[in-house]
């Protein structure tokens, strides 16, 4: 299972969906096969290491960021991953408009696997307080729980055929 998670910066959400999704994969999940990454839709911070709240939050819940580099998100991500998930609507409608027809990856937002929180944004902590991003954890790790259920039932589908 290839998933990509893609907010503007690629320094808080993304990273950090990318971590919770490898930290709570490798316990819920170890039978598929994960390729994780994170990316933005602007290159405003590619090389830097993510957010320093973020990574202070995550820490704090055990999940290790290091080691992490933000990146741009490119086309030939559409044909990579099986999943590109957006953290908000106007990052989801970037994607859109950059998707090509052949594209390979199923688009969407990551909150579309948490449908009993109804809310369909992370929102973006980065010019907020520390409480932010431990709103941001709290989100995105209800998310990547459906995430991983689904990702198990599409597995196991695709080992039996």
């Amino acid at each position: 299972m290839k998933v990509l998670f893609v907010c503007l910066g690629n320094i808080c959400r993304s990273p950090t969906a990318e971590a919770v999704l490898r930290h709570m994969a490798a316990q819920a999940a170890p039978e598929v096969d994960w390729l994780v990454d994170s990316a933005g839709t602007h290159g405003y911070h590619v090389g830097a290491p993510p957010d320093p709240r973020s990574v202070a939050a995550a820490k704090r819940r055990g999940i290790d960021m290091s080691g992490m580099r933000a990146r741009v998100f490119e086309h030939t991500d559409f044909h990579r991953f099986d999943l590109v998930l957006a953290m908000d609507e106007v990052n989801l409608a970037h994607l859109e408009a950059m998707r090509p027809a052949d594209a390979r990856a199923e688009v969407g937002l990551l909150m579309d696997f948490a449908p009993r929180l109804g809310r369909r944004d992370v929102p973006d902590p980065y010019y907020g307080a520390h409480k932010g991003f431990e709103e941001v954890l709290d989100l995105v790790e209800v998310a990547v729980d459906g995430l991983i259920a689904e990702a198990r039932a599409r597995w196991r589908g695709s080992r039996a055929g």
